[in-house]
């Protein structure tokens, strides 16, 4: 293999190795919020006409996994290399920023849309919900995946201590994710919020990613597609230039 591809390896090795806590574990969280919230509300809120609210969850509840885990394997790495002391060993390696950043986000790609097809097929039990677009599924796990490892990325460069870690994930990874609409359609909300919701990019992942099972969403999914490949583009080179510049591992 060659250099990008032994780290890769290695980055999806070191989640396989604990998967019972890196896969299943957010399976059963999945699976417990759509039990509770789909027996206490499926009689009392009606998002679309011809689709029932646990079904509605679905969607919601798969993307939501696939963005925390992704964000969740490239900073915990990152973060437990350095305070460790294990990252030397690949930075003593004649590895380019590009592959660094392909590997860690590359592995990311894989954990969370590994955890996410696991709730995909824990949940579609409850609600048999099919897929209307595949395509549209595939394309906004990928890139969703894909902007939270780069995301991951930069705040496990940042971060120097678990504590700090932690914060970045509490106080804007999981506040950006539950309002984003996984539990919701933003059209009840009132107009300010909705605002609010469209500066949240979070929500255009969610609602392209509905989009794929029920050919239905809050905007359409063209407009969903630019914003999240912007924002993966803008986050990535933001990413890539920290690993270039070695911030905070190489000083």
């Amino acid at each position: 293999m060659s250099g990008w591809q032994t780290l890769f390896y290695k980055e999806v090795l070191r989640f396989w190795k604990v998967g019972f806590q890196t896969v299943a574990a957010p399976v059963l969280t999945a699976v417990l919020y759509l039990l509770i919230f789909g027996h206490v509300l499926e009689d009392k809120v009606k998002v679309y006409d011809t689709i029932g609210y646990t079904a509605f969850l679905v969607p919601g509840l798969v993307m939501m996994s696939v963005l925390q885990n992704a964000f969740a394997n490239s900073s915990s790495s990152l973060i437990q290399s350095k305070i460790m002391g294990s990252l030397v060993f690949v930075l003593l390696t004649p590895l380019s920023h590009w592959s660094w950043f392909v590997a860690y986000v590359g592995s990311s790609v894989v954990r969370g849309v590994l955890v996410g097809f696991g709730v995909f097929l824990v949940t579609v039990g409850f609600t048999g919900v099919h897929m209307v677009a595949p395509l549209w599924i595939l394309v906004f796990a990928v890139l969703g995946a894909a902007l939270l490892g780069a995301l991951g990325v930069i705040a496990g460069l940042w971060a120097e201590k678990f504590d700090q870690m932690a914060a970045f994930q509490n106080f804007l990874i999981m506040p950006m994710t539950f309002l984003s609409g996984v539990f919701y359609s933003i059209h009840s909300l009132p107009s300010f919020w909705q605002t609010v919701s469209h500066l949240n990019p979070f929500f255009y992942m969610i609602d392209g990613f509905r989009y794929g099972f029920f050919g239905l969403s809050d905007i359409s999914p063209w407009t969903s597609l630019a914003i999240v490949g912007t924002a993966l583009v803008v986050v990535s080179a933001i990413a890539v230039h920290l690993l270039r510049t070695g911030y905070k591992i190489r000083n």
